[in-house]
């Protein structure tokens, strides 16, 4: 039978580790959420994330993940702002950056705090267990639903009435029987903010995005040229997007106070200017996001995403710093440099004479026919 004791006590214990929100479900096959996670496969929309296809019938459930769980202790860290990350979308010489990635890395944090929590469990209780940070074939957002953290929005992220949209979720699965919570239940109504506020129309309809449209993927996963009919819809953001978030009513209930103050902003990333970002060489690179999530994207996409916000920025002044990457040894970089350079009506069309990477010469063509920015 399941322990209420004990479970009480696991909630108090993941609060002192800096956990704000812990729940708890049954390791039961719900075959809803499965269901549409295939359905979204079949779709393609989760574009160029083959990981998520390849291990797509251990991420259905958890019983198809581990057989002998029987809990699910679902964990929310909040990283709330304690300003509105939109202030910075009429700067256009301001790269964004997406509030969990300023700070540390929300791996390794949350990760440190869970195995801490596991610990604590085995010693009370016994049994075997997992733990489960964003890095395994583990649906988050849908356990968290069922043990009462939140409801998974319109916006198809977590959204909880205490902490807004601002959770980074975790799990521990184990063998033991705990008491459980009650599944949340869904409040968005008729909002539809987080539909309006993005900038690229990556929901085709409620609860539904399309990965090949958002920016988040576009800057953090998408590794080649970001599609033209989206580049503009980029606009200052250099990784990641907090625009449908932003935009929750929910929001207004979460308190920056309760934000685990590892994942407050570093200095350096909390409005960085794009110019600088396109002077990053791979050495560089790795000394500014040294213990950041962003270090995973690597230099190229990095400094293909802040040309690319160059180029919608309407400073011809970033030109210098865009001519440079010309000679770039990344394709995908060159080819970036040449549309921004564009868009900033700084291209001369002799440059281009004797390129021979045929990306960056349909980047050349592209460019030199399309209107400059206005500046």
């Amino acid at each position: 039978m399941p322990d209420p004791t004990l479970t009480e006590r696991l909630k108090a214990e993941a609060a002192r580790l800096g956990f704000v929100a812990c729940g708890v479900t049954r390791a039961v096959d719900e075959p809803l959420p499965g269901a549409r996670l295939m359905e979204w496969l079949g779709e393609g929309a989760h574009g160029s994330m083959g990981w998520m296809e390849a291990r797509a019938d251990w991420r259905r459930s958890p019983k198809a993940l581990w057989p002998e769980v029987k809990s699910v202790v679902a964990l929310g860290m909040s990283y709330a702002p304690p300003e509105n990350p939109m202030r910075l979308a009429s700067e256009p010489e301001t790269a964004r950056i997406s509030v969990y990635a300023q700070g540390q890395d929300y791996h390794d944090v949350v990760k440190k705090a869970l195995k801490a929590l596991a610990r604590w469990l085995v010693a009370e209780g016994g049994g075997a267990l997992k733990v489960f940070v964003d890095t395994a074939p583990v649906m988050e957002k849908p356990l968290a639903q069922a043990a009462g953290l939140g409801w998974q929005g319109k916006h198809t992220n977590l959204v909880s009435r205490d902490h807004g949209s601002w959770l980074l979720l975790g799990c521990v699965m184990t063998e033991l029987e705990l008491e459980p919570d009650t599944p949340s239940r869904d409040t968005c109504g008729s909002c539809d903010a987080c539909q309006v506020a993005c900038p690229t129309d990556a929901f085709p309809a409620p609860y539904r995005i399309d990965a090949r449209r958002c920016i988040s993927y576009l800057t953090i996963e998408h590794d080649g040229p970001i599609p033209r009919d989206l580049r503009e819809g980029i606009g200052n953001h250099v990784y990641g997007c907090d625009d449908c978030l932003s935009a929750c009513p929910w929001n207004k209930f979460a308190v920056a106070a309760n934000a685990n103050m590892a994942f407050a902003a570093r200095a350096e990333l909390a409005a960085p200017q794009v110019g600088d970002l396109l002077a990053l060489d791979d050495a560089s690179f790795r000394q500014v996001f040294s213990g950041s999530p962003i270090k995973r994207i690597g230099r190229d996409r990095m400094v293909r995403n802040a040309a690319i916000v160059a180029g919608n920025s309407g400073r011809p002044a970033l030109a210098d710093r865009l001519e440079p990457l010309l000679d770039d040894p990344s394709p995908m970089v060159r080819g970036a440099a040449v549309w921004a350079l564009g868009q900033l009506g700084r291209l001369d069309p002799a440059q281009a004479e004797g390129e021979v990477d045929p990306a960056v010469q349909e980047e050349w063509a592209e460019a030199l026919r399309a209107p400059p920015r206005a500046g």
